[in-house]
């Protein structure tokens, strides 16, 4: 079932993914929901995992070719059907000498959480996701460390180890719509 919706749909699964992560992640290995979050990389702030959204490509797979009944004097075109990138980075304000195997740690956990996780859908997803009882897949995305590094520009930040994901197929509703007419008469013959 594909996620559909309207603008907000973006911003509904990133808020879904976070809601999962604060679940399951608290009080262990992360003491505290509010340290998990969306933010760049570059622009962390206190958190100890952060999902960011790095691209968003269109899902040809998944598009929608035919318009939309919207009553009976009314047609939509279709939804935009679209792929989220994301990257999940640890942070750990632990000593330097145990600073990587806590993010380690908390890189394993997230990822076994969106494994185990990975259809988002019923009581998982927040918004327009949740007002229409739609569902999302969370798949590992395979980058290999020389695309992380080229990924990874930010000016003066440091590589961090990251994971990536692709979240979706989403839909984003069009808001184009056209007004038909309603058919009044049928006209059938038989011509021999």
């Amino acid at each position: 079932m594909l996620a559909i919706g309207d603008f907000t749909v973006i911003a509904d699964v990133g808020a879904s993914i976070v809601k999962l992560l604060r679940e399951q992640m608290t009080p262990e290995p992360i003491s505290q929901p509010e340290l998990i979050g969306m933010a760049s990389p570059a622009d962390k702030g206190d958190l100890f995992l952060s999902l960011y959204l790095y691209n968003i490509r269109d899902n040809g797979e998944n598009r929608q070719t035919r318009m939309i009944a919207r009553g009976t004097s009314a047609i939509q075109h279709p939804p935009m059907a679209v792929d989220l990138y994301y990257w999940l980075t640890a942070y750990s304000t632990a000593e330097l000498s145990s600073r990587a195997l806590d993010e380690h740690r908390i890189l394993g956990r997230a990822m076994q959480v969106l494994y185990d996780h990975s259809v988002l859908r019923g009581s998982s997803v927040v918004g327009t996701l949740a007002d229409q009882n739609e569902e999302v897949r969370i798949v590992l995305d395979t980058l290999n460390g020389d695309q992380l590094t080229r990924m990874w520009n930010f000016s003066d930040v440091p590589y961090q180890l990251s994971v990536g994901y692709v979240v979706g197929p989403v839909n984003i509703d069009s808001t184009r719509v056209k007004t038909t007419k309603r058919v009044l008469e049928r006209d059938f013959r038989i011509e021999g």
